[in-house]
């Protein structure tokens, strides 16, 4: 009779001209002829947890099938990406998505988010309380406005310890060494901002958001202090000219673990299952190495992050939005997620879990959790950190003054916003 009372579909995609139904809808009464209402739902989530949110929404929909009828469709959106999706038609963006937590401040500044007011007390205690860092994410003045799903939005070292040693992954100019003797490289992306604040941070330098919740404060520019802003410049652009170097994005390492070329990278737990599966029985990780900056060996430092779930303010269906997102990111499906992806649970029951701390990769990020800082920047600081890593990560080809290149990027990333003016 369930199949009757309920109709759930999905999206592969959001190029899809159709839904794939998993049932056929019926007219909407209960067994014992209760008139049910209808649930029109969206959900938008990465392509390779698409099957395992199919199946939780499955879940969900049997056990209130006696309380109403649902659509319910899945569309692949991938959480780096959702907040440019998002801001474009707040309207027509689906009711339940999921985001990387450094796109919160502008969701909830332009309104697209949801109060969660539906057990806002148990998902912030499910969650490590209202101090932890996946509830203060997700937060504003005390107000929760999304769902935790991950803390594990972070980065560490991941190595082939054919190759590499517990010692040798100390120390960054140690892995190039090695890397370069073997003919392999190891793996950074000086392209991202979200990977090269680790050298400036581990400096002593930071960035943070202003309370205008818009604009940057950047030091890394800075000309004064023990480390300056040209003496992490110096040191990346040593790092980039090293024959055991190579800049590449997430594909690239994963391929390059695989093929052998890369011995050793830094990236996330997102890519824990690809990693292991590419090294084997040598497969090992760590916390970040130190590196040498000013004839000093300094800890790099790493961003701390989470992954969230969030409400459409749109949706026509707040309680049960509501509930669907509480339902897909409890500890059970929290666990699917761990499983599937690698990727560490912010549900501290589910993090206290034996499976999760015999992971390799969660407990190397939480060795470097001692290390991390949650992520806290306005959109103007990616653009200008792309170009400057990039620039160094092409050995500055160009010759540029890297306190130029310093200056200019800080510049950028201390700028308003320009989709805050009304502009392109």
């Amino acid at each position: 009779m369930d199949k009757f009372r309920r109709c759930v579909s999905y999206i592969g995609s959001k190029a899809a001209a159709a839904a794939i139904a998993l049932a056929v809808s019926a007219p909407v009464f209960s067994g014992c002829g209760k008139v049910l209402s209808e649930v029109t739902l969206s959900v938008w989530c990465p392509q390779e947890s698409v099957e395992a949110v199919e199946q939780m929404i499955t879940e969900f929909t049997g056990l209130h099938s006696d309380e109403a009828v649902f659509h319910i469709t899945v569309s692949e959106e991938e959480e780096l990406s959702c907040k440019e999706t998002v801001l474009a038609n707040p309207a027509a963006a689906a009711d339940i998505y999921a985001f990387a937590d450094d796109q919160f401040r502008e969701l909830y500044n332009a309104g697209a988010l949801l109060e969660v007011t539906l057990d806002a007390d148990t998902v912030i205690a499910e969650n490590g309380g209202a101090d932890n860092g996946a509830i203060r994410s997700a937060t504003v003045d005390g107000k929760l406005y999304a769902y935790p799903v991950t803390a594990s939005n972070g980065y560490f070292l991941y190595y082939n310890s054919a190759y590499l040693s517990e010692e040798d992954v100390k120390s960054l100019d140690r892995i190039l060494q090695v890397a370069e003797e073997n003919g392999k490289k190891f793996a950074m992306d000086f392209t991202s901002g979200w990977y090269i604040y680790s050298f400036f941070k581990g400096a002593g330098l930071d960035v943070s958001l202003n309370e205008d919740g818009l604009t940057n404060s950047c030091d890394w520019n800075s000309a004064d202090g023990k480390y300056k802003g040209r003496d992490v410049a110096e040191a990346m652009l040593r790092i980039a000219e090293s024959g055991g170097f190579i800049s590449c994005g997430d594909d690239d390492f994963v391929s390059g673990a695989a093929d052998g070329s890369i011995i050793a990278g830094i990236n996330g737990t997102w890519n824990a299952v690809n990693i292991e599966k590419a090294y084997g029985e040598n497969y090992a990780a760590a916390k970040l190495p130190e590196y040498t900056v000013a004839g000093d060996s300094v800890q790099m430092c790493s961003f701390a992050g989470y992954k969230l779930m969030g409400v459409n303010s749109a949706t026509e269906q707040p309680e049960w939005s509501m509930r669907l997102a509480q339902w897909i990111t409890n500890e059970e499906n929290q666990m699917t997620l761990f499983r599937l992806k690698g990727e560490g649970p912010s549900n501290v029951k589910a993090a206290a879990s034996e499976e999760v701390r015999a992971a390799k990769a969660i407990a190397a990020l939480g060795e470097q959790s001692a290390y991390g800082y949650l992520q806290n920047v306005g959109g103007s600081y990616w653009t200008p950190t792309n170009v400057f890593g990039t620039t160094i990560a092409a050995r500055n080809p160009d010759g540029t003054d890297l306190q130029e290149l310093l200056d200019t990027m800080v510049k950028g990333i201390t700028s308003l916003p320009e989709d805050s003016t009304g502009t392109e």
